[in-house]
């Protein structure tokens, strides 16, 4: 209590309290005796953090695919978090080692944990949006990281790494919102980021928002690209730039399938993308177009031929940040969408060949004494394609770091399970 007292004492010497008619009166700062105080007094001034102590929004999620309980989670203000007990805690890894606080994608390689890659710079972009400065990379599990180049793609959309060999990765790089500039598109290392080979390139106006990989032959890959400009009073979230391409020599060289029989014509928005591990010639596109023309659309030959499977206002709601899907690593004939509904409400989703999704957002702020409803966290196991589910029911929002504040996704496939996808969101 000595250096509270000593800056009490300090900070009464500076300011004096006079009484008006027995009420207090406007403090006023006053000039301190030279002689009555010692300005080393202020050095026992620290800053610290007084919350919240999250980083923001999560936009970035990636699991062990070894320790079915270690999760790294990259928000877009503060960083990379680990949790080694399915989501009990968190723990910051990146502090101290980063140079910025945005994340875009996180991915662990799948033939080594150990291996961690973090592409900065969310690719959902906002009005506060904040710059990344390229690719980081950690050999021993987030212990320590080491910065590995792209500083001038300022976002990243998606990672992705070779199945089995750690040393080959595709960074999507948006690149920078706020102006034309080169330094973007798909990014290839051979060896482990030491050097970088852009592999992939639209024009200075379009980035690489996402990228998808056939794990049985890393040597397909598409990749969407997305004509995004920012400006101080507005944004433009589409263009000519919006492409969709396919490689099938690891890279190497791209096709364009954006004018496939079966895709919207003209020019379009961001486009998400999943692919089917239990059947590769399937992929999904959520496209963001005019009209009846947007929603989810899917492919059964490789690209091919496309037909659109619905149009779905709720899927395409703020396109520019929802975008995201994800395909079922043992059923090719479900696909996950996440998306903000227009209303907080449980809504069933039906299309052709897929089963029943049900998806809802729940908002809880201090609910029940701080608590949220039977909290559940999980990801895909991408060694066996597993749906794993992790500990955390009944977090307790205040003591778990202070976190006030959270948004469940939820998915339920055919009421058989319930699946959470957790993200968090500031106020």
């Amino acid at each position: 209590m000595v250096r509270s007292r000593l800056t009490y004492a300090a900070l009464a010497a500076a300011l004096s309290l006079t009484l008006v008619e027995g009420r207090p009166a406007v403090v006023t700062a006053q000039a301190p005796p030279t002689a009555a105080v010692d300005r080393s007094y202020l050095n026992l001034l620290r800053w610290r953090s007084i919350g919240p102590s999250r980083g923001g929004r999560v936009v970035a999620v990636a699991g062990d695919p070894v320790n079915k309980f270690t999760f790294y989670q990259g928000t877009t203000g503060g960083g990379v978090w680990k949790t080694d007990d399915g989501g009990l805690n968190w723990a910051n890894v990146s502090d101290g080692f980063f140079k910025a606080g945005s994340v875009g994608a996180i991915q662990v390689a799948p033939s080594n944990p150990n291996v961690v890659y973090v592409g900065m710079g969310e690719g959902c972009i906002r009005g506060n949006a904040t710059y990344g400065d390229g690719v980081y990379k950690s050999t021993d599990a987030g212990k320590t990281w080491t910065h590995m180049g792209l500083e001038a793609t300022r976002q990243t959309g998606r990672l992705q790494i070779h199945p089995t060999n750690p040393d080959i990765v595709w960074v999507a790089s948006l690149g920078d919102p706020w102006g034309p500039s080169p330094d973007r598109g798909v990014f290839k290392t051979t060896d482990g980021g030491k050097s970088w080979k852009k592999v992939l390139y639209r024009n200075e106006n379009a980035g690489a928002i996402d990228l998808v990989i056939d794990p049985g032959n890393p040597n397909v890959l598409y990749a969407s690209t997305l004509e995004l400009r920012r400006y101080p009073w507005g944004f433009r979230s589409a263009g000519p730039g919006t492409a969709l391409y396919k490689t099938t020599d690891g890279g190497e060289t791209w096709v364009d399938i954006s004018d496939k029989a079966g895709l919207p014509k003209g020019d379009k928005g961001r486009i998400g993308l999943a692919l089917a591990p239990s059947n590769p010639n399937r992929v999904w596109a959520i496209i963001d177009a005019a009209g009846a023309a947007q929603g989810v659309y899917r492919t059964d030959d490789a690209g091919e031929t496309w037909k659109q499977l619905t149009d779905n206002a709720d899927l395409t709601q703020r396109p520019w940040y929802y975008h995201h899907i994800f395909a079922d690593p043992k059923d090719a004939n479900v696909l996950w969408a996440l998306y903000r509904p227009r209303e907080f409400t449980l809504a069933p989703v039906r299309n052709e060949q897929f089963r029943t999704l049900y998806l809802a957002i729940y908002l809880n702020a201090f609910v029940d004494a701080g608590r949220v409803w039977d909290s559940r966290y999980g990801a895909v196991n991408p060694l066996n394609n597993t749906w794993q589910e992790a500990a955390g029911m009944g977090l307790d929002l205040v003591t778990s770091y202070d976190q006030v504040f959270r948004i469940e996704y939820t998915v339920n496939r055919r009421n058989e399970q319930t699946f959470y996808l957790h993200f968090a969101h500031p106020f």
